[in-house]
């Protein structure tokens, strides 16, 4: 397993490093690529639960949310979310099976928000000023609290975070994926003009959130009672088992670039 992760890890984190290097239009291409793969795991898994959901609509809306960023319109996201809300009830009445109809729609909107929306602030991110290095930040910071929390975790992890849930949790790989975060962020000053102490407070909160949404991914399959959000990724999962971190991350740096810098 532990082979797998990091065979997986040699190929994908060069290629992200590429693609958030040179920016549009290849960021953009990966972040979506990543996102319709993601949400497709997502509706198959919600599927299998007999919930069928607007499959192919909300690939379609996930993609625009995710693009939206390109299009600076003042009008353009309440428009997204109307349109969503309004043209996915009326595809309910073209369907052949009205049962559980709208059981289906709520888990295609929860996918088009959770991944599409979610995702649409690393595409924000990155359009910045010195956006390139906040979407390092938001990513290496995840990853080192990640990694932290797996091995310490692993080695040391005896309390359980959250058993009802992700029984491999413990406050212990949790506190260390703090400082790991934390400690990345320290190293990103000598590159973005970022003090100290912002470095810590924003890698704590990179963590606390990632982790935050690690558990909501984990809670999400555990409900739909599956281990691994799809199989493409081995040692990792699926593409949305990747990102489950990621997205609280890229929306906590957005916003605190956004009020804070």
């Amino acid at each position: 397993m532990l082979k797998k992760r990091v065979i997986t890890a040699l190929w994908a984190i060069p290629l992200l490093i590429a693609v958030v290097w040179f920016g549009t239009p290849w960021f953009t291409i990966l972040v979506a690529i990543w996102g319709l793969l993601a949400v497709f795991e997502f509706y198959n898994m919600v599927a299998a639960s007999k919930m069928p959901p607007l499959t192919y609509f909300g690939l379609i809306w996930t993609l625009l949310f995710i693009l939206s960023p390109h299009f600076r319109y003042d009008f353009l996201m309440p428009l997204l979310l109307t349109s969503a809300v309004v043209l996915s009830l009326i595809c309910l009445l073209l369907l052949p099976q009205k049962e559980r109809a709208f059981t289906g729609w709520a888990w295609t909107m929860a996918g088009i928000l959770y991944v599409g929306w979610l995702l649409s602030y690393f595409v924000a991110l990155r359009g910045l000023d010195a956006g390139r290095d906040w979407v390092f930040f938001a990513l290496f910071t995840i990853f080192g609290s990640d990694t932290a929390a797996f091995f310490v975790g692993r080695a040391l992890g005896r309390h359980r975070l959250a058993p009802r849930i992700s029984p491999g949790k413990t406050w212990e790989g949790a506190i260390a994926g703090v400082f790991g975060a934390i400690i990345v962020g320290l190293l990103f000053t000598m590159l973005i003009p970022i003090s100290y102490v912002q470095a810590i407070l924003l890698g704590l909160l990179v963590s606390v959130f990632g982790q935050l949404g690690d558990l909501v991914e984990s809670l999400l399959k555990r409900n739909m009672g599956v281990k691994d959000s799809g199989k493409l990724l081995p040692g990792h999962g699926g593409f949305l088992d990747r990102i489950d971190s990621v997205v609280f991350a890229g929306v906590v740096v957005y916003y605190y670039v956004i009020w804070a810098i």
